[in-house]
C-alpha cells in the first residue's frame, strides 16, 4: 500500500514579510485591541501593550526619509556600489521601512522627500526604487 500525505506548512512572519515585498508589498501587523499599526517584527502593540495583532497588507509606496550613501561597501557588496541604505516613511500611516535602493553616488541623486516604492527582496534585503 502506498502512503501520500501532505505537510501542511506555515511561514514564518519573515517569510511573509520577503513574500509581500517581492509583491511590492509591506506585511505589517494591526493592534486587535486600538488599531495601532507596526511593523510585523513586533510583541507587543507600542501603544496599548495588547499582545493582539491581525495581519495588514500595505501598498510598499512612499517618500524617502533620510537614506545613507554606501561608497565603500562589506564585504559581498561591491558590485552594488555606490548605494543608498533609504527610509522610506509609507504612504497614510507613520510607519517607517528600511531597504537598498542601487545607483545613488550623490545626495542630489535622491533628495529627501523623493517618491520611491518597493519593488522586491534579494540577499540585499528590500530593494526600493524611485517611482
Amino acid at each position: 500500500m502506498l502512503f501520500t500525505y501532505s505537510k501542511v506548512y506555515k511561514m514564518s512572519v519573515k517569510e511573509q514579510l520577503i513574500e509581500k515585498a517581492k509583491e511590492g508589498k509591506v506585511l505589517t501587523h494591526k493592534c486587535t485591541q486600538c488599531g495601532h499599526l507596526h511593523l510585523s517584527n513586533v510583541y507587543y502593540c507600542q501603544n496599548c501593550g495588547s499582545k493582539g495583532f491581525q495581519d495588514e497588507i500595505l501598498e510598499g509606496t512612499g517618500s524617502v526619509a533620510t537614506y545613507t550613501i554606501i561608497t565603500v561597501p562589506p564585504a559581498g557588496f561591491e558590485k552594488y556600489t555606490p548605494y543608498a541604505f533609504v527610509v522610506l516613511q509609507l504612504d497614510k500611516t507613520n510607519l517607517r521601512i528600511s531597504g537598498f535602493m542601487a545607483g545613488i553616488a550623490t545626495p542630489k541623486d535622491l533628495p529627501v522627500g523623493t517618491r520611491a516604492k518597493i519593488t522586491g527582496f534579494d540577499e540585499r534585503g528590500i530593494i526600493i526604487e524611485k517611482q
